[in-house]
């Protein structure tokens, strides 16, 4: 088991469109544990391939995104090449966060309902069906599948201040590491 490296934008890979799973082999598998251990230290509720580096159609979701009532100890929703089958008309505006923009919170209208069609570790296809939150989730972490980060559904006005939050958190982020000196200590 491992923690992977959360990728931040503007790291050019996560606009990179995930190629579809084709190998079901223990490389996956134990792709798919580091990404669960990377979850639980990021304290995150979903994780897409594209976020830690790997070229692959492949999303985690928590059961408590897709279902507040859910068990929170309850295994994550592994979800391989993912498609939208079905998306509501209604949309709402909700905020979201992103591991990828570690700090920054933005409010993004999405669908209200969205239903998806995948297949798991097994290569047993499946349908998920994710509502509020739920299908919020789902959508992000399949828009990292296509390329698309959160800061794309936003006004210009609000894409800057979204950026200039990142770039604050990612400094502070870079300035607090341990072993690194603040200059004014060092003399």
């Amino acid at each position: 088991m491992a923690v992977l490296e959360v990728l931040s934008y503007p790291n050019p890979f996560l606009r990179k469109h995930a190629e579809q799973v084709i190998h079901f082999d223990d490389a996956l598998r134990q792709l798919v544990v580091d990404m669960t251990e990377t979850m639980v230290a990021e304290d995150g509720v979903g994780l897409a391939a594209t976020q830690v580096g790997r070229d692959l159609q492949l999303l985690l979701v928590h059961p408590t995104a897709l279902d507040r009532d859910s068990d929170p100890d309850a295994p994550n929703v592994v979800v391989i090449n993912p498609q939208c089958i079905w998306q509501s008309e209604e949309v709402a505006l909700g905020e979201e966060g992103c591991l990828s923009f570690p700090g920054v919170f933005t409010q993004v209208r999405r669908p209200v309902a969205v239903r998806v069609s995948a297949v798991d570790l097994d290569q047993r296809p499946f349908e998920l069906e994710g509502r509020g939150f739920g299908a919020r989730a789902l959508l992000h972490e399949i828009d990292h599948l296509r390329g698309v980060v959160m800061v794309d559904h936003l006004s210009y006005l609000a894409r800057q201040r979204a950026l200039k939050k990142l770039e604050r958190n990612l400094a502070d982020k870079k300035a607090s590491k341990p072993g690194r000196r603040d200059k004014a200590a060092a003399v």
